[in-house]
């Protein structure tokens, strides 16, 4: 559980408090072993639960720096070794707060030169699926950003790179690993309200991303949705076999001219009969709203927003109650210490990640038969596109 993040802490500071310094802590010595680099395969079963993980993060921008926060300051099992960034005055801005040394522009130079267990890859889409296939050669086990790539076909390759290699993959659907949402899941998988029969997701954004990201961000439902369809996922447990989308423009013209919508609606269908609705739009007026339901044939259970606080005033006005917390990373900052102390503890106790690359792969299935849906203005079957990319 997340929680083990703190085993070996002598205090474990408030969870508001994201960022505290390295010197905060003592960690515990790390004992040097033989490096894997150039192994064909994983075949050392690590289950000393004193040893840390020897990492390095890929990519200095937003999510590599809460990453790289959280191994140098949270997660006890773990050691950040390098940062490395194509722009590398960002990569060295981040190691000097995080008083780290090794500093790359070049991941494969950063591969070579130091002793690295594992690797996170924080960087921009289109670098992931390569970038997977090289630290899979070098024997480093790897956590992966969303998604793997826009292309399937790329998300293959670099799979078939880490089954080779033997080392484990770890896709960053992070949404998972949120406290409200996993304990919806527990009830689900639980059978506490039957079998699942409508799941409703709601997920907007307080305003939409700058223009110049959303033109390659791949689009709304490979970039935003494709959160839900891995939430959906979770929570049926089952797959995917029909999409049917719907969506256009009503938040930001500049949007549509850059050939995506801002406001969708998506329905799913399962093999084991549940449907899911996703709404999403790229902005509310009233904050970030992150909300979940399963209805099922005993009950159901939901997932309310997040909030500053509890509080509720009720006056002649009326009742007021605090807008939700204002963006992810206020709403989901413990579920990337989470994701990540569950990644070092699979690596390190040799267990199954929680989120593999088999889940990586599904979500983008079926953003690529949602655009297909929107543009066509018809039900895809998942089928419909495993048949393309098997051509």
């Amino acid at each position: 559980m997340c929680f083990q993040a703190w085993e070996h802490r002598s205090k474990a500071p408030s969870v508001t408090d994201h960022f505290w310094r390295a010197s905060a802590f003592k960690f515990k010595p790390r004992i040097k072993r033989t490096h894997r680099r150039h192994a064909p395969a994983f075949e050392e079963k690590i289950v000393n639960r004193n040893k840390q993980l020897r990492v390095a993060v890929i990519g200095a921008g937003r999510i590599g720096r809460v990453h790289a926060q959280h191994l140098t300051n949270r997660i006890a099992r773990a050691r950040l070794i390098a940062i490395a960034d194509t722009h590398e005055p960002s990569a060295r801005k981040l190691a000097d707060e995080l008083n780290i040394d090794a500093v790359y522009s070049d991941h494969k130079k950063m591969f070579e030169k130091e002793e690295l267990d594992a690797v996170l890859i924080c960087s921009s889409t289109d670098t992931h699926s390569q970038i997977i296939q090289d630290a899979a050669a070098a024997g480093l086990h790897i956590f992966c950003e969303k998604p793997i790539d826009h292309e399937v076909s790329k998300i293959d390759r670099a799979l078939k790179a880490v089954q080779q290699a033997g080392v484990k993959l770890q896709i960053g659907f992070n949404r998972r690993f949120d406290p409200n949402f996993r304990q919806v899941h527990a009830v689900v998988k639980a059978g506490q309200i039957g079998i699942p029969h409508i799941i409703r997701i709601t997920s907007r954004d307080p305003a939409p991303p700058p223009i110049e990201y959303i033109k390659v961000s791949g689009g709304m439902f490979m970039d935003m949705t494709i959160h839900d369809f891995d939430m959906a996922r979770f929570l049926a447990g089952s797959e995917v076999t029909k999409v049917f989308a719907t969506g256009g423009v009503r938040v930001d013209p500049r949007i549509g001219e850059a050939g995506d919508i801002d406001t969708a609606v998506v329905t799913l269908e399962f093999e084991n009969g549940a449907i899911a609705t996703i709404d999403n739009s790229r902005q509310a007026a009233y904050g970030y709203d992150q909300r979940v339901e399963v209805f099922g044939s005993e009950g159901a259970v939901a997932a309310d927003n997040n909030t500053p606080h509890r509080t509720v005033k009720s006056d002649k006005t009326g009742v007021h109650t605090p807008l939700p917390l204002n963006f992810f990373m206020d709403r989901y900052i413990d579920s990337y210490l989470c994701e990540i102390n569950e990644f070092v503890q699979a690596v390190l106790d040799d267990a199954d990640v929680p989120v593999s690359g088999a889940d990586g792969r599904m979500p983008v299935l079926i953003a690529q038969a949602a655009k297909q849906s929107l543009r066509e203005e018809r039900a895809i079957a998942l089928s419909e596109i495993a048949a393309k990319i098997s051509k």
